[in-house]
């Protein structure tokens, strides 16, 4: 019961959270570089770091999900730019990529303080939180258990003197728990824990773990869905600004991001965005779920067996999977309207060349699709030595069949592209296949091709391992 205090105590001695109250962080920051909208604009892609919870960014069944993510994707879909998602909750190391240029946002439920205001610009606000104390309801807990000794609830702020409370290293809590030591008068111990959420933690009470943390309020009312036992009452500030980050040198940026953030919050969809992961109960099953990514660590019920199926083959599982969503969203009765069946859906062909008895059956279907891109991928490598690259082409030629593909290629040497490449060359000229100057060319050996499909059909596959990759190992 005790092993993760243990735990904790070690990663307390190893991330310097014994930090007396009121000290002042000493960290150094090399010089910020200059990188704004303009240039932003140009490349085409904003580069986000943002944190992994079961609220803010997550993969459910499958789906990548969360409330900065469905911000994100509003904002980036506005303004017509990619978004590239970072993942890396800890704050500190945000702050460095940030001013490297590493990342052009830190997309957050940031605390506005002002020790933070000197070190980043803070956008308008998307939200705004209290933030509360998280202990456990007396009535719950287990009096005769000597492990877990009776407590009264904390109703009082003057009830902090002497307790110890674990937060999260580099949250904006240790400031406002200093702050409040100084006001009752008396001391309050704070650990620092590096590489814990606050949810986690918040956990870690329910658990009976630790006695208290710290949370924003409307993450904890969320955990109350998940978590009976814990006891959210008592705020410990008054509601404060939640806002994204960005550099000092990046006004335009700032300006843009402003002008949206104060436009979509009076929209309809920023409110259905916010009920969804805060005040919807009905949603409490995405998080407390075996096939949510923060709570159970997987994307379905079939993750083991496609592990298994490339064993011997060099495609990370995590893209197999994104490949299966895709196909069949994990559901392995699934029947299309040309006759492709189950998890991969394989044709009728297909199975009877791999020796796919029962199509139906997870284990057969799934060993039947990973034989047919083993396949793929043989044809192609005599041609795309690149194993990375090579991968989209064998996605296209999945979903549409090797010979449109071998087309596009022919056409983008045509017209002096690169054939081996896929992005904005290759993929170009699958995409217009439909169009009779391309289909009715000459060189072309297999006709019209509705290229709209596979074109979006590899984006969204490698856009989903992406959100894979960043969330699941």
């Amino acid at each position: 019961m005790r092993f993760l205090i243990a735990v904790i105590v070690l990663l307390c001695s190893l991330s310097s959270c014994s930090t007396p109250s009121g000290a002042k962080s000493e960290e150094v920051y090399e010089e910020e570089v200059s990188i704004d909208f303009d240039e932003i604009k140009k490349r085409g892609k904003l580069v986000v770091v943002t944190d992994y919870n079961s609220i803010n960014y997550f993969i459910y069944k499958g789906t990548p999900m969360g409330y900065q993510l469905e911000l994100l994707n509003a904002f980036c879909d506005n303004l017509d730019l990619e978004l590239e998602l970072i993942v890396d909750n800890d704050f500190e190391n945000n702050l460095g990529d940030l001013r490297r240029g590493d990342v052009d946002l830190i997309a957050k439920n940031l605390t506005v303080t002002n020790d933070r205001s000197r070190l980043v610009t803070f956008t308008e606000p998307h939200a705004y939180a209290r933030q509360v104390l998280i202990q456990r309801n007396d009535a719950l807990i287990d009096k005769a258990n000597s492990d877990s000794p009776f407590k009264e609830t904390i109703t009082n702020q003057l009830n902090l003197a002497g307790k110890t409370i674990y937060i999260p290293k580099g949250s904006a809590y240790k400031s406002r728990l200093n702050h409040l030591s100084d006001e009752i008068g008396d001391s309050i111990n704070v650990v620092e824990i590096a590489h814990y959420e606050a949810e986690q933690l918040i956990g870690l009470v329910s658990e009976g773990e630790i006695d208290y943390t710290i949370a924003d309020e409307n993450v904890a009312k969320v955990n109350t869905n998940y978590y009976s036992n814990i006891n959210i009452d008592m705020a410990i500030s008054f509601p404060q600004k939640i806002a994204w980050a960005v550099r000092k040198s990046s006004p335009d940026l700032l300006s843009v991001l402003n002008n949206w953030i104060l436009r979509f919050k009076e929209t309809r969809r920023y409110r259905y965005i916010y009920k969804k992961y805060f005040i919807n109960r009905r949603s409490s099953h995405i998080v407390d779920n075996s096939f949510n990514s923060f709570k159970g660590g997987s994307f379905s019920r079939f993750d083991d067996i496609i592990k298994n199926e490339v064993n011997d083959f060099d495609w990370d599982w995590r893209l197999v999977a994104s490949l299966i969503y895709q196909e069949s969203r994990f559901e392995p009765e699934i029947e299309s309207w040309a006759g492709a069946k189950g998890l991969m859906q394989l044709m009728p062909a297909t199975a009877e060349r791999f020796k796919v008895d029962d199509v139906y059956s997870p284990g057969e279907n799934i060993r039947g699709g990973v034989e047919l891109l083993k396949w793929l991928d043989k044809r192609m490598a005599i041609r795309i030595q690149d194993p990375i690259e090579r991968q989209k082409f064998v996605l296209a030629s999945y979903n549409v069949g090797i010979g449109h593909v071998l087309d596009a290629m022919r056409l983008a040497e045509k017209y002096k592209k690169n054939p081996k490449l896929w992005t904005d060359n290759v993929d170009f000229y699958l995409l217009n296949k439909s169009n009779p100057k391309y289909f009715k060319d000459p060189i072309v050996q297999f006709g019209y091709c509705r290229g709209a499909e596979p074109y979006m059909y590899v984006k969204e596959i490698i856009e989903r391992y992406e959100h894979y990759k960043n969330l699941v190992d």
